[in-house]
């Protein structure tokens, strides 16, 4: 058994939410560089240009790529030989948010009712989702959620009689029908399958996938390039000026499912995808 004090994953999770919202992932960056290379809007290639030196920005003065620096979503992948000890660990990460957001000058986003919407004051709480994993390490992935990005997001139950093509043709009108609001060129996360629940967090969770990598289920990486193709011939493009790159990626993870169900979630993140990680 192997013990992890709270003091250690607050100070984890405190960094990891200031270097999201500073320093933007090396994946990123490489999506922005290859959409420049194919870019053929003069305005959507300006709009990139002009969001790769944000990026710059931000990472050199230290201070946030945007003024909405999200809902924490935190994925902990806990190693079932690990002992968490001084405290609980879901207060530990709320501490590391707490700490992270007011020592980064980071905006406080998040009321702490969806009716009287009186503010946290400190973008807590985090939204944390944990799985047990065999080993002796903690592996926590946060996420800077975006509003105006997640506000576009969806989710429908299919059913079976949808079959793919259902699926394939929701996904699409997911992202015509977020167009400029979720400042794209998006990253869509995608879940299908499972339960009205799981659905949805499979779709949080497929954002965690490096950008550009090939989806480890050959079959869902045809269908991950296909749907990109078809998205990015929508003609949105960035930040919704028009042009060929809509989309950075479209990431999809299944689980089985209801032989009555096909439950499809679409997270849309913006082109920022803030997230970072680490392993303890």
């Amino acid at each position: 058994m192997r013990e992890i004090h709270v003091s250690a994953i607050a100070d984890a999770v405190k960094k990891l939410c200031m270097e999201a919202n500073w320093d933007l992932e090396p994946d990123m960056l490489r999506a922005f560089d290859r959409a420049l290379r194919t870019e053929r809007s003069p305005a959507g290639k300006q709009v990139l240009q002009i969001l790769k030196d944000n990026a710059q920005m931000a990472k050199t003065k230290r201070i946030p790529y945007c003024q909405d620096t999200g809902f924490v979503v935190c994925f902990v992948e806990l190693g079932q030989d690990v002992h968490v000890t001084g405290g609980g660990l879901y207060d530990a990460i709320n501490a590391g948010v707490s700490q992270g957001y007011q020592e980064g000058f980071l905006r406080a986003s998040i009321v702490r009712s969806p009716f009287d919407r009186v503010n946290t004051g400190d973008n807590t709480p985090a939204v944390i989702h944990t799985d047990v994993a065999p080993g002796a390490t903690m592996k926590i992935m946060v996420m800077a959620k975006g509003g105006g990005c997640e506000n576009r997001s969806k989710y429908k139950m299919l059913t079976p009689a949808d079959g793919l093509e259902g699926v394939k043709e929701w996904i699409i009108e997911c992202v015509r029908t977020a167009g400029p609001d979720a400042c794209p060129p998006l990253i869509l996360g995608v879940g299908v399958g499972g339960t009205f629940e799981k659905a949805a967090i499979l779709s949080k969770k497929a954002l965690f996938r490096e950008l550009g990598s090939p989806n480890p289920d050959p079959a869902l990486d045809v269908l991950e390039k296909e749907l990109l193709e078809r998205a990015n011939r929508l003609g949105i493009g960035p930040q919704g000026y028009g042009g060929d790159t809509t989309a950075f990626g479209i990431h999809i993870l299944t689980y089985p499912c209801h032989i009555t169900s096909l439950p499809v979630a679409v997270t849309i993140e913006c082109h920022a995808h803030r997230h970072k990680e680490v392993v303890l």
